[in-house]
């Protein structure tokens, strides 16, 4: 499919994965909107991006407010004029016991990986399903496909996130609409660094390109096929 010229909204767009995805845009031609709560670094992220060559612009809203989003994703509209594509990349992640895990940071992953997701699709949607076309990328992760010791709250997350995604993709396949949930192994974001999961070795670890690509080859699927999963892992082990 052809990319150049269409418009896409990326939720934690500013660094990391969502900033790779955002470049990896860009160099296709994509005019990109990117969110996130620093605005420093998504200003940067924004300089980075114009410079390819593309529209780009940026919004400030936590994902895991609604009336945030509302407002956010209306913005955007407007300065794109419209949107073919969204990647709901935006997350948090914290490890420990469920018992010792205060409740706050439990239910603040849960606020902010579920329900942020729902609330900017549920935003987006109704314009993806009025141009009755459109891709909706959702990143889960392989803590999404298996539960471990100290990550119930991450992954009970990233699990919902499979079966909202499996659902919409089921409701929307009948608008044109695509939407593909991915699951990666661990990414040498500045995330799993600070949390210790990766010392983000170039040659042994997933980088953010990596993932990057992966998206961009989903959506440059022809029309007629569609990706509805898929996980990325590295080659070593």
């Amino acid at each position: 499919m052809k990319l150049k010229n269409k418009k896409a909204i990326i939720t934690g767009g500013g660094k990391g994965l969502g900033k790779a995805t955002a470049i990896a845009f860009a160099k296709k031609g994509i005019d990109v909107a990117i969110t996130g709560r620093n605005e420093k670094i998504l200003k940067e992220t924004v300089a980075e991006l114009k410079a390819i060559g593309v529209n780009a612009t940026f919004e400030i809203f936590d994902v895991g407010n609604y009336e945030e989003v509302k407002q956010g994703i209306k913005n955007i509209i407007a300065t794109l004029g419209c949107v073919d594509i969204l990647v709901n990349n935006a997350g948090i992640a914290a490890f420990g016991s469920l018992n010792e895990m205060e409740v706050s940071k439990w239910t603040a992953i849960i606020q902010t990986n579920v329900m942020g997701m729902y609330y900017v699709t549920k935003e987006v949607l109704p314009y993806l399903i009025e141009k009755n076309a459109g891709d909706i990328i959702n990143i889960s992760s392989t803590a999404g496909l298996n539960g471990n010791a100290n990550t119930s709250a991450y992954s009970a997350s990233k699990f919902a996130v499979i079966g909202m995604s499996e659902s919409l993709m089921k409701e929307v396949r009948k608008n044109n609409i695509r939407v593909c949930v991915l699951t990666p192994s661990t990414i040498a974001t500045d995330m799993a660094i600070e949390l210790g999961i990766t010392d983000g070795n170039v040659e042994k670890v997933l980088q953010s390109e990596d993932f990057a690509q992966l998206i961009v080859s989903a959506l440059e699927l022809p029309r007629r096929a569609m990706l509805t999963n898929a996980s990325l892992w590295s080659t070593n082990p």
